[in-house]
């Protein structure tokens, strides 16, 4: 029963985000170098945050100011990471195979968010996917049954979140539209304290309105990308 429950969740976070390479970028060299160099921008933030937290004691003890601190650093380094790729736009196209990679500015932005938020999926519930294949251990205090379930559903809301936050972010830096930015950030805040409802097994508290800002998030995005409501039409019109 503990394997199903292993392999079940595992899908539910990453099955999504694994089609969504396999189709989009495994056939690119150059998406999968500038997925790989976003989730080491992650992989950094991640570092940085855990310095802050170990250096600044208060926050050993308050997770909430904990959050705030890695929120900050992780836009710092997604802001970072579109300079990088702003800057490389040129050397990338010479060595893609794909030659309109550079000129689609929201395919680098999704291809980095991707990565960006696989690590952070990563990361977040491999410990807890480890543990759910057991064995239970008697002497312990219950929990509830939905703990894994939620854990694997909040990791494929942030993976798809940050996805998404990537490509309304670059958008925004480009257009100078700084709603867009101030959406990610704020939507990135809100989620983020959300999350912190589940040490009271405040589950539906958290996933609900974190799955309303991700088809909220979701829409912007598309639009960022500069899709219309007639062309996605017209795509699955074609595909049906």
């Amino acid at each position: 029963m503990t394997l199903a429950e292993f392999f079940s969740c595992s899908l539910l976070a990453f099955g999504a985000p694994l089609a969504m390479f396999a189709l989009t970028i495994a056939n690119d060299p150059v998406r999968i170098i500038i997925m790989i160099a976003a989730a080491f921008a992650w992989l950094l933030s991640f570092l940085v945050s855990s310095l802050v937290w170990f250096t600044v004691v208060p926050l050993r003890s308050h997770l909430a100011f904990g959050m705030v601190f890695a929120v900050i650093i992780q836009e710092a380094f997604r802001y970072g990471t579109y300079r990088l790729l702003r800057k490389t736009e040129a050397g990338l196209k010479e060595i893609s195979e794909n030659h309109n990679l550079s000129s689609n500015k929201m395919e680098m932005a999704y291809v980095s968010g991707l990565g960006f938020g696989t690590m952070s999926g990563a990361f977040a519930l491999v410990n807890v996917l480890a543990d759910s294949v057991g064995p239970g251990t008697l002497g312990l205090y219950s929990g509830t049954e939905f703990f894994f379930v939620t854990s694997a559903a909040m990791t494929l809301c942030m993976i798809l979140l940050n996805t998404f936050w990537s490509i309304i972010f670059f958008s925004g830096l480009d257009d100078k539209n700084y709603l867009k930015v101030t959406w990610v950030i704020g939507s990135h805040f809100l989620v983020s304290g959300l999350s912190l409802l589940n040490r009271n097994q405040w589950y539906a508290a958290t996933i609900l309105p974190s799955y309303l800002v991700l088809l909220a998030t979701a829409v912007i995005a598309f639009r960022s990308a500069g899709g219309t409501t007639k062309g996605l039409m017209q795509t699955l019109a074609a595909r049906s």
